[in-house]
């Protein structure tokens, strides 16, 4: 058993006062957990009157705030600079906890053994048939998803009370505030998102666990909070975010491994949006020596690789017939276009309209102007390391699991699988298998 006698329930608000309205009773109502307890809510930069609201209503509940948004990081990271307690339990605004929740949160890290970090609730949706979060997985990019997301219940894999899971999610566990602070916290230039993924790494790397402690319960409104962010920038923040994840944690021996495959990934899908979302999208994946753009032979022709050069006197009959129909319909467009409009150009360009390709192009400006911060962290990171990620992931495999357009076809590709590492403990499957879909 270890120690834990101060407990801190912090929640953070962004214009979240309609879920306060609902989240606050119900944490009033809780039992007793057998240890002193306070509630901190963190107003992030709220225009909703939150903090009035707050100072009217729950005189009792300790009030912090900031004049603006510091993000689920930055805001948390706030919280635990103030509070002096053993451990510290996040939660969520747009949850109900159920009355047992911090008694069984409690109970779970008080019983544990002293290398247990933190320990992670369970989140099930507000009206209490359907999973929201009971473990999470990793895959080898640095993304994560929810096991058995929306599925119902009684056909959900729930982890067993006391069993590792990876990490706990950011919006239900209860963690020891010195391993928070050990560990670095969150990372702030994450904002929001992966940011209790890319903890529970360094948990782990660090030497400690995470249990699951599925008998403490909340009932969520899922992306209640979030939709605010709007859904194509929170792309970009699970983009960037799901690669700084990679890069800062995987350690020495594994990451020069990975790395072309977490890239190729991440170029793929690039190129898979701009080619399909995009109007002239499909212009980027010509190849300007591959047929009429340079009046090449055309890759796939059926004319045999030997054959002889047109020649310069052969009659248009005898050309048309080398050419084929494809090569042939190209360089009649292009002679077309020609004399219609003299002054077009060869190629008209794209234009990048599509809001998810955007998200996705911001996602990687941000990291190439970031490359020196990202270093430092993955320096300080590798530095703390106890435990190395073989051991880690013979415990929790990384996931390859096609979730973009085109990663099927990638991931089955015999380039990509040619640079797969094969000593890497990994699971291969498919979406459905691991959430319910539509």
């Amino acid at each position: 058993m270890s120690q834990v006698e101060k407990v801190s329930v912090a929640i953070l608000s962004w214009n979240g006062r309609q879920h306060l309205e609902v989240c606050l009773p119900a944490l009033k109502a809780q039992e007793s957990p057998g240890v002193e307890w306070e509630i901190v809510v963190f107003d992030n930069g709220s225009t909703d009157g939150t903090l009035d609201w707050l100072r009217r209503e729950h005189p009792q509940v300790r009030c912090l705030k900031s004049p603006a948004n510091l993000g689920f990081c930055g805001g948390n990271n706030r919280i635990f600079e103030e509070v002096d307690g053993d451990a510290v339990a996040l939660l969520n605004n747009d949850t109900r906890p159920r009355r047992d929740w911090l008694k069984h949160l409690v109970a779970a890290l008080k019983e544990a053994p002293r290398d247990v970090a933190a320990v992670g609730g369970l989140i099930v949706d507000w009206e209490g048939e359907r999973l929201d979060f009971g473990r999470g997985l990793m895959t080898f990019d640095g993304h994560a998803f929810q096991l058995d997301f929306r599925k119902p219940l009684e056909s959900a894999r729930i982890p067993a009370e006391g069993e590792e899971i990876p990490f706990a999610c950011g919006g239900n566990m209860l963690i020891r505030r010195e391993s928070f602070r050990a560990a670095g916290g969150f990372d702030e230039s994450y904002f929001a998102y992966l940011e209790d993924v890319d903890l529970g790494w360094r948990l782990w790397s660090g030497g400690e666990r995470v249990l699951a402690a599925p008998e403490a319960v909340v009932h969520h409104r899922s992306s209640a909070t979030s939709d605010l962010l709007g859904l194509y920038n929170r792309g970009f923040l699970f983009e960037r975010n799901a690669f700084l994840t990679a890069y800062k944690n995987y350690d020495e021996e594994l990451w020069p491994k990975i790395l072309p495959v977490v890239e190729l990934t991440l170029l793929s899908r690039l190129q898979t949006m701009l080619e399909e979302h995009n109007p002239g999208g499909g212009l980027l994946a010509l190849d300007p020596y591959d047929g009429h753009i340079a009046a090449t032979q055309a890759r796939g022709s059926t004319a045999p690789a030997t054959a002889a050069p047109v020649e310069i006197h052969a009659s248009r009959r005898q050309r048309w017939r080398r050419y084929g129909l494809r090569e042939l319909a190209g360089r009649g467009l292009l002679k077309l276009t020609k004399k219609i409009w003299p002054q077009a150009p060869s190629l008209i360009p794209p234009c990048i309209t599509d809001p998810r390709t955007v998200a996705q192009l911001r996602a990687h400006s941000f990291l190439l102007k970031n490359l020196d911060e990202a270093a430092e962290k993955r320096k300080n990171i590798q530095a703390r390391r106890r435990r190395c990620d073989r051991e880690i992931f013979e415990r929790f495999p990384v996931y390859r699991v096609p979730t973009y357009p085109g990663d099927e076809k990638l991931f089955q590709s015999t380039g990509f699988r040619s640079w797969w590492p094969e000593d890497l403990p990994s699971i291969e499957c498919d979406l459905a298998d691991l959430m319910e879909m539509g």
